[in-house]
């Protein structure tokens, strides 16, 4: 995994994710937020959900890179299960959203902050176990770069619901 040449441009899409999410959920009632989509998959409140907990724990990884490239960084507890199992398991159905994006905010704002101060923390990197038990190193601009995709890919699901919802 390599770490991506254009920093400031990952970083601009890591920030603007936020807002990226905030203009597709504006307007939505509960009731959109809960609407189960014809053809499967998380509700828009579950992708909400899905998505603070993505850079969540990812956040853990970037600080443990900060602080110690040498440590191990593993996700095999989270990776046991189906990702339907933790939602039904931290009830992605039932929380407030609102909870979720202020966390997403939080984490983010917080991590573009740690960028700033860490001297060369862009190419810092974690060792990461994969689920096969297989060591692999991971750089920090890479992780922002899958963090930054991972709402992208997440808005076009909320918009392609939102699309269904309004018929058109």
């Amino acid at each position: 995994m390599v770490v991506p040449e254009n920093q400031d441009k990952v970083i601009e899409l890591f920030k603007q994710g936020l807002s990226i999410l905030e203009n597709a959920l504006a307007g939505l009632s509960d009731n959109v937020l809960d609407y189960a989509p014809s053809n499967g998959g998380w509700t828009i409140r579950q992708i909400i959900h899905h998505l603070a907990d993505g850079d969540d724990l990812w956040k853990i990884g970037i600080k443990q890179a900060f602080g110690n490239e040498q440590d191990e960084f593993t996700l095999q507890w989270y990776a046991a299960l189906p990702q339907t199992e933790w939602a039904k398991r931290w009830n992605y159905e039932k929380r407030s959203a609102d909870i979720s994006l202020a966390l997403l905010k939080a984490n983010r704002d917080h991590i573009v902050q740690l960028l700033e101060y860490t001297p060369d923390g862009w190419n810092k990197s974690i060792r990461f176990r994969d689920t096969n038990g297989k060591i692999e190193i991971i750089p920090v601009g890479f992780v922002i770069q899958m963090q930054a995709n991972h709402i992208e890919h997440h808005v076009k699901r909320i918009l392609e619901i939102r699309k269904e919802i309004s018929g058109t």
